[in-house]
C-alpha cells in the first residue's frame, strides 16, 4: 500500500502536480469531480475505454494525493461517493487553464 504522500517533485514544482494529475483516467476522473459527487460504477459508465482495474486505481490514487475523498452514504442502497477535497477545490482553475490550453 502507497502512503498519502503527493508524488515527489525534484525539479520543477510543477512537475508534481502533473504527475498527480497525470495517468490513465485520472484527469477525466477528476473532471467528473468537478460536476460534484461521483460513484464508481457512473465512472466506469461514462468515461470511455475505462475498466473497473483502471478507475479504481485513478480514485486510490487521486484520494492518495488528498485531491478527492472517499465517503460512505448510508442510505439504501448503501453506496459511496467521493469529492473533491478542498485541496482539490485548489487545483480547479489550474485544471481549467490547462483545459483552455488545450482547446
Amino acid at each position: 500500500m502507497t502512503t498519502n504522500k503527493e508524488p515527489e517533485n525534484p525539479g520543477c514544482p510543477a512537475e508534481g502536480l502533473l504527475k498527480m494529475l497525470s495517468g490513465k483516467f485520472k484527469p477525466q476522473v477528476f473532471r467528473f469531480a468537478l460536476e460534484g459527487p461521483v460513484r464508481f460504477n457512473n465512472l466506469v459508465r461514462h468515461i470511455e475505454g475505462a475498466n473497473k482495474q483502471s478507475v479504481s486505481v485513478a480514485l486510490r490514487e487521486l484520494e492518495e494525493y488528498g485531491l478527492l475523498e472517499k465517503k460512505v452514504v448510508s442510505q439504501k442502497p448503501l453506496h459511496i461517493e467521493y469529492n473533491l477535497t478542498d485541496k482539490g477545490q485548489s487545483l480547479v482553475p489550474i485544471f481549467k487553464q490547462l483545459e483552455q490550453l488545450a482547446d
